[in-house]
């Protein structure tokens, strides 16, 4: 029997119970209408003390009351409001107290979500295809980078945070931004311009691009077919850092890493400074401890050596001994002979150098003479020049064009810079150039008259 079948009802049958009429006419319900979506604007939203949500969902022609209990309201991704557009996955229930139909609603996305995410999915199965997630494209993050690329918003939260980590786990490392909007209809084209540059001027060792949370909507341009193929074609390694732990994007899997956010990106790509110095602190004692074995070895062999040469230092040394005897002899003739050889020289010097000193009042003399001809001579050298120099400036000062001008004449100058000689040169309607002393006057030639 369904529920639109009519009952007949025997004059005898037994009375129910308000109670039992509103259990029956819910499972009735929740049996003819299960689970399902339902778009629509909300209106009358209200949050009370207990964290339960009540409100309407209406369309241009009916409205529903519908319930959002307090553990379903903490899933919500995105503030309820009146006037928003959502889609909402209702029940069928019945307040036995006032023996009202509401609905209850158990899951909730803003309007279009459901198309977006079939979009995503479609789009995933196909780049899946094609290879551009393959793990064999994936590299390896630099274990010490030198320069770290940003391709995130300038006003985005979520770079205060990546600075602030960075700054904190390897300072040395030079960040460089990439702009972009990360968010909105010129997004997707903003991020590949950025990922562009990134790759072309190749001056970073890794990159980061992504952003902070968001509803699907706002993190629509990571899933962009364009910038999602450039992602996995980058010739830089890239993490991307799109949104919070449960969000994904495209990007995330083009990317040769994913980090479940930002703050954790840039934890990702920078090595731990403390991790750093106990591991050089590690090499050097693993240094210190090969080189104190070394010099163990290397004073062993002295030992054995200096032993071997303390045993046989006498044969050893003999011939050498002989040798430095005779050279010290050659070396004591050598001096003997040769002292008083230099002396007689020294002595034949202090007399060539008494005999130039006698001299010397003399030269002083000619000297002093010749300096002062030669000053004499400077001195009209000097005046004739001047002389020279005062009568070609004079003549210059004559020939400089500027003191025709001042006297009333003007110099006329063709198209082309050149000066007019003649009135035979220059042709009917032709445009000039009138130089004259303050100033210069364009013209155009009229007529033309030749002597």
């Amino acid at each position: 029997m369904s529920w639109t079948e009519p009952v007949e009802i025997s004059p005898n049958a037994e009375a129910i119970s308000v109670s039992v009429l509103l259990q029956r006419a819910k499972s009735a319900l929740e049996r003819a209408l299960p689970l399902r979506w339902v778009n629509g604007e909300i209106s009358g939203f209200k949050r009370a003390a207990s964290g339960h949500c009540y409100f309407d969902l209406k369309d241009d022609a009916a409205q529903i009351a519908c319930v959002l209990y307090r553990n379903r309201a903490a899933l919500v991704g995105f503030e309820l409001k009146d006037g928003a557009q959502v889609e909402l996955r209702v029940r069928p229930a019945i307040y036995e107290p006032r023996g009202s139909l509401q609905f209850a609603v158990e899951q909730a996305r803003l309007a279009g979500v459901g198309r977006l995410y079939e979009a995503f999915l479609r789009l995933k199965a196909k780049l899946e295809a094609e290879g551009l997630f393959a793990d064999e494209l994936k590299r390896d993050l630099p274990a010490f980078p030198q320069r770290i690329g940003l391709i995130t918003s300038s006003k985005a939260a979520a770079l205060a945070d990546m600075l602030r980590v960075l700054r904190d786990r390897w300072p040395r490392a030079q960040v460089i931004l990439y702009p972009a909007s990360v968010q909105g209809a010129n997004a997707p084209r903003e991020l590949l311009s950025a990922l562009s540059a990134a790759n072309s001027r190749a001056e970073c060792d890794v990159l980061i691009i992504g952003r902070g949370g968001g509803s699907l909507e706002d993190l629509w341009a990571f899933n962009d077919e364009a910038l999602t193929r450039a992602v996995a074609a980058s010739t830089i390694p890239i993490v991307s850092a799109v949104g919070h732990e449960t969000d994904v994007t495209l990007c995330d899997f083009a990317a040769d890493m994913r980090a479940l956010t930002p703050t954790a990106a840039a934890a990702l790509v920078t090595p731990e400074r403390e991790a750093v110095l106990a591991l050089v602190s590690d090499f050097g004692e693993r240094i210190a401890d090969a080189l104190r074995d070394r010099l163990d070895r290397l004073g062993e062999r002295l030992d054995r050596a200096s032993e071997r040469l303390r045993g046989g230092s006498s044969a050893l040394l003999a011939p050498w001994r002989e040798t430095l005897l005779r050279m010290n002899s050659r070396l004591h003739r050598a001096v003997t002979a040769t002292v008083p050889l230099q002396r007689s020289r020294l002595a034949r010097v202090n007399q060539r150098l008494a005999l130039q000193l006698q001299r010397a009042p003399v030269s002083v003399v000619r000297v002093e003479r010749v300096g002062l001809r030669l000053d004499a001579a400077l001195s009209n050298r000097l005046t004739a020049q001047k002389l020279r120099i005062e009568r070609a400036a004079q003549a210059l000062k004559l020939l400089n064009p500027q003191q025709v001008l001042d006297r009333g004449y003007a110099v006329i100058f063709d198209s082309t810079g050149r000066a007019v000689s003649s009135a035979k040169i220059v042709a009917v309607d032709t445009n000039v150039r009138i130089q004259l002393r303050d100033g210069e006057l364009g013209a155009r030639i009229t007529d033309t008259k030749t002597d």
